[in-house]
Parts: C-alpha cells; sequence; structure tokens
C-alpha cells in the first residue's frame, strides 16, 4: 500500500466515524474515542479491501461505503461490548 492511499483511507476513517457516531447513538466514551474506531475500523476495512484484491481505483464511492462500514462496525461492537461488560 502506498502512502497516499493510507492517509486517504484515514481521512475516511475519521469522517465515517464522525458520521457513524451521529447515526449510532446508543452509550459509548465520548467523540474521540468513536473517531479513534472509526479510524481502526476504516483501516481494517482498507486491508479487507486490498485482500479481496480491489484497486484504489475502484472509486471514492466504493471507499467511503468501506469505510463507513468498518466504522459503524467497530463502534456498534464498542457500544455493545459496553452494555455486556
Amino acid at each position: 500500500m502506498h502512502v497516499d492511499f493510507v492517509a486517504t483511507w484515514a481521512l475516511a476513517g475519521l469522517m465515517a466515524g464522525g458520521l457513524a457516531r451521529a447515526l449510532v447513538k446508543l452509550g459509548g466514551y465520548g467523540l474521540r474515542t468513536d473517531l479513534i474506531l472509526g479510524l481502526a475500523g476504516s483501516l481494517v476495512g482498507a486491508v479487507i479491501f486490498h485482500v479481496l484484491a480491489m484497486s484504489p481505483e475502484t472509486g471514492w464511492l466504493a471507499m467511503a461505503i468501506v469505510a463507513f462500514l468498518g466504522a459503524a462496525s467497530m463502534i456498534l461492537g464498542q457500544r455493545w461490548w459496553y452494555r455486556h461488560v
């Protein structure tokens, strides 16, 4: 992966973390934690994107969707863990 690809995913992850926080409002530890979880989720999504042999040229929309799904899944996982522990 190239540095610009990772930087783009990081930016998309932060934006997706903020958007996912706005849509998933149950519990949590605050905006900072949601942004960090969104960043981590989008980077996991980037790795999955890369493993599935999809190139960065697939498009911004596909990258944004994968980043959002990764961020939302991390935030939902954290919310589930928060309620059950």
